[in-house]
């Protein structure tokens, strides 16, 4: 984290975690749909979580921190308008996504849209981040980013708590994962660990 500013450290590594939650949900997805062992239950479980939560962290950006990065560095216009037309794409996909039925023999549609989703939210994050992270760093206070993720807990919808903080825990070490998780209660984040490693445990055909 060398070169990052401190009072801007929280705001950096709340941004990894989630993009990396991104990447590692969407892999998972494309690996598990293309499983006939995996089941089905646990697939529209991660299917619907990737949906909601890939869309509702786009539009939190689009509508709240981007502008609130423009008005501090006018000059990040033009690439986060660039990094909102792959928004674009990547909603057109995520339509898809939803609308692939998971009971499908051989699952085809899902799986040509599961990885479709995967390779634009890989693409689009190597993109995103050598763009936003700096922006994060240079220009969001720790009090700005507070009213951000304020904002972004109020309007995500609750749908695959659980797979939150199981793919947190994989992709975070437990110092970063509390960054995210501090406002939820120990118990409540255990039982969501449990239910997280339930569901992907039934994602493999070891589970």
């Amino acid at each position: 984290m060398a070169g990052v500013k401190a009072s801007t450290v929280t705001a950096v590594v709340h941004t990894r975690l989630v993009h990396d939650t991104h990447r590692r949900a969407s892999t998972v997805l494309a690996e598990a749909a293309a499983d006939p062992a995996a089941s089905a239950t646990a697939l529209a479980e991660l299917r619907d979580f990737l949906v909601v939560h890939l869309d509702s962290h786009h539009k939190s950006e689009d509508d709240v921190l981007w502008p609130m990065i423009e008005e501090r560095a006018p000059g990040a216009a033009e690439p986060l308008a660039r990094l909102s037309g792959e928004h674009d794409q990547l909603e057109a996909a995520l339509e898809a996504l939803a609308a692939a039925p998971i009971d499908e023999p051989g699952r085809t549609a899902l799986v040509a849209a599961a990885v479709a989703v995967r390779d634009l939210v890989h693409v689009h994050l190597e993109h995103e981040e050598p763009v936003l992270l700096p922006a994060l760093s240079e220009h969001i206070s720790d009090e700005a980013w507070d009213d951000f993720a304020r904002q972004v807990r109020a309007t995500t919808p609750g749908v695959g708590a659980h797979l939150l903080v199981g793919f947190l825990d994989q992709v975070g070490t437990p110092e970063d994962v509390e960054i995210i998780l501090r406002d939820m209660p120990a118990p409540v984040r255990a039982e969501l660990r449990e239910q997280a490693q339930e569901t992907l445990g039934r994602l493999t055909a070891a589970g």
